[in-house]
């Protein structure tokens, strides 16, 4: 079906506006689980590992990567190479962050059962709270249901992942200022690019990141 230049723009802005009401439904329902987790994040011993399947597994390895950034040693395994002998990098020291729309991708229902099994403490992140895979962890987080037409055909990750992406964002930046993470130690950890470029700065030791 062809369509004009003024149907398509039409098109577009309906997409971004329901990714829009997508994530302005998190305000006010997701606060308390972040602020647990991120209690959680800083009393672990170890590392953070992120882990998930398909787009999921997209936004745990950008949340490994922003959690690294923000001062939480953080790092992404994915559900199939963990499942292929990557588990063995993750001991009980470590807090697991797994994340799954619909809680029913079985392989990684199979790698949380495991890293329960061995002693590991595991965090499911999904929206649906009754599935085998929240079931499985030690600790859940509900995110509330991404509408139907968010996802296209309700199948194809779009807002839901946005959804998850920010609410990685306020676990980050929330561990963040309870770490009291300085301006020195963002530059410090990253050399490169523009951050890099800007360098040190004086007073950058005692500038907290996190300005309340």
């Amino acid at each position: 079906m062809s369509m004009g230049d003024g149907e398509l723009a039409d098109l577009a802005s309906a997409v971004l506006s329901r990714e829009a009401n997508a994530l302005a439904a998190l305000v006010t329902s997701v606060e308390t689980g972040v602020i647990r987790i991120a209690r959680r994040v800083l009393a672990t011993p170890g590392k953070v590992v992120t882990t998930g399947s398909g787009t999921s597994g997209i936004m745990a390895e950008r949340l490994a990567h922003l959690l690294s950034v923000c001062g939480t040693p953080a790092v992404y395994l994915p559900s199939m190479d963990a499942l292929h002998g990557g588990m063995g990098a993750v001991t009980a020291s470590d807090l697991v962050l797994a994340v799954s729309k619909t809680g029913l991708s079985s392989e990684l229902t199979s790698l949380v059962e495991r890293f329960v099994r061995r002693g590991v403490d595991v965090v499911a992140l999904t929206e649906n709270p009754t599935s085998p895979f929240a079931l499985a962890a030690t600790e859940v987080v509900a995110l509330p249901p991404t509408p139907a037409d968010a996802d296209p055909g309700d199948m194809i990750a779009m807002a839901s992942t946005l959804a998850v992406g920010a609410w990685g964002d306020a676990l980050a930046v929330v561990s963040m200022s309870l770490r009291g993470h300085t301006v020195e130690d963002v530059v410090d950890s990253h050399p490169a690019g523009g951050v890099g470029a800007r360098g040190r700065q004086p007073g950058d030791e005692s500038a907290q990141v996190v300005r309340r």
